[in-house]
Order: structure tokens, then sequence, then C-alpha cells
């Protein structure tokens, strides 16, 4: 009886231990977002910033201003410089048509001239004085043509100052580049900030990612784009979600303190990256499981 008694005691022991196998899951994490750091283009003084955490923000949404105060006076100032040469680019336009008109009418002055000489009704002298009025002339308007190219150049010039002064406006304007939830805010309303400084820290909380190890042994069962299931720790349970690996480590590493794996902490493990969508039950740094 006795012998029955433990016989059926370690079948029992058996099946438990084969069903706890099946229920435990293949790779352990943490869920982790994608963050974009969000920096200013601009310098001087954050004189608008309507960034919060927590906040949803749109993609290209304006959340904030750079004072840019200087650039517009300075972009005023090359304006008017640029009508000046505008105005003296005018002026020299005028003159080159005046002394085009006096070039033809010396040219037909000559002409005539010429013809008279021939007939012997006209000297040598006249000829000679039309010609080198024509040559004047012409030396006059080929002055105005490279007085015309400097003010020509002078111009484009400015027109590229324009156009830094207007892109520095621009990034003085900060847009957020990509849809998501603020995770962090690092500068305020009235800081002074500089080109390069983060103002805050954003990522899409539609979808996570559970960073995940598995073992040398366990590459085999696992692969790019595979749909995989994720399980979690939710308010009725454990939940379990769909979930893409998107990424698998080409080099080991040493087994993460907070990981377990099926070995319990085996030496060396991968880390792979699994999408999962998110509708508002999972947070960032939450643990989760996958099972192949």
């Amino acid at each position: 009886m006795n012998r029955i008694l433990n016989y059926i005691a370690a079948v029992t022991l058996v099946l438990t231990a084969c069903n706890n196998d099946k229920n435990m899951s293949d790779a352990y994490g943490n869920f982790e977002s994608i963050p974009v750091m969000v920096t200013g283009q601009g310098q001087g003084q954050l004189v608008s910033f309507t960034v919060e955490e927590g906040q949803q923000l749109e993609s290209q949404e304006t959340v904030g201003v750079i004072d840019t105060l200087l650039i517009h006076l300075q972009r005023e100032l090359l304006q008017a410089s640029m009508q000046v040469l505008d105005t003296r680019l005018q002026t020299v336009n005028a003159q080159i048509r005046s002394q085009e008109v006096q070039l033809e009418n010396l040219q037909r002055e000559l002409a005539r001239v010429e013809k008279l000489r021939k007939d012997g009704a006209a000297t040598e002298k006249q000829q000679d004085d039309l010609e080198g009025s024509t040559a004047l002339v012409r030396a006059q308007i080929k002055a105005q043509e490279t007085q015309k190219a400097t003010i020509t150049a002078e111009q484009k010039t400015q027109q590229v100052q324009a156009g830094q002064l207007d892109e520095q406006i621009r990034r003085s304007i900060v847009t957020n580049p990509s849809p998501g939830v603020v995770l962090q805010k690092y500068k305020q309303e009235g800081e002074i900030v500089a080109p390069g400084q983060v103002l805050y820290k954003i990522a899409p909380l539609d979808r996570l990612i559970l960073r995940a190890y598995i073992s040398g042994s366990q590459l085999s069962q696992a692969k790019t784009g595979q749909e995989v299931t994720v399980r979690f720790d939710g308010s009725g349970g454990i939940e379990e979600l769909p979930g893409t690996v998107t990424w698998i480590a080409s080099e080991a590493e040493f087994t993460p303190r907070i990981i377990q794996t099926r070995e319990e902490r085996v030496n060396l493990v991968y880390a792979m990256k699994v999408r999962v969508p998110n509708e508002g039950k999972l947070k960032i740094g939450m643990p989760g499981e996958v099972t192949f």
C-alpha cells in the first residue's frame, strides 16, 4: 500500500514539474521606450516654452520660441542696405542707357562725317574728334558695366546674409520632431539656451520595446521578424500581448543582475528587442516575459 502511495506521489510531482516548466517563459526583461532628445537650435532667452511632462505632443507642433529681437534688428538693417543697392543699380542702369543712346548718335555722326570726308566736305580733325568721343563713351559704358557687376555681387552677398538671418529666425522656433509623450523637461521658460542644449525628452508610448535576454542555446529559437507572446503583470493577473522580434544582438554579454533566464543566471546571454503595442497598460521599466 505504501509503495502504491509513493508511486502516485512521484507521478504527481513529475506532472506538476512538467506543467510548471510549460508555464515558464523563454526570456525575461524590462520594457523601455525609444526616446528622442529634443534640442534647441537657436541661442538666447527661451521666451515661450509650453512643454509639460506627461503631455502628448504631435509631430511638427510648435512648443517654444527663443528670443529673436536682435536677429530681427539685423534683418531690418540688412533690408535697408539692400534697398540702397537697388537704388544704386537703378541709377547705373539709367546712366548706361543714356550713354548707349549717346553712343548711337555719335556712331551715326561719325558715319556721316566719314562719307563727307570722302567727298571732301569734312576735315580729318572732325573725324578724329568724333572717333575720340565715341571711344570715350564706350569706356564710360564699360566702367558703368563694371560698377553694375560690383553692385550685383554685393546684392548676392546680402541675399545670402538675409537667408542666414531668416534661417536663424526659423531655428529659434522650437518644433516637436515626432509624436509622443514628454518624459522629462530640462529647461524652463525664461532660461538662456544655446544650440545643441537638450530641452526635453519625448517618446512614443503607443508602442514599447521589451529588451529581453536569451542564452546561447535559445538562439536557434529566435529570429528577427518572429511573432512572439509577451507576458506582463496586469491588474487582473498575468496578461498577454503579441510582440515582434526586431533585433537580436550579435555579441554575447554577461547577464544583467536584474534578469533571470531559464537557466537561472547563465554566464553569457544575448540581448533582443521585442516591439509590443501599448494601449496604456505597459509602463517604462515594467518587467516582462517572452514566449517563443
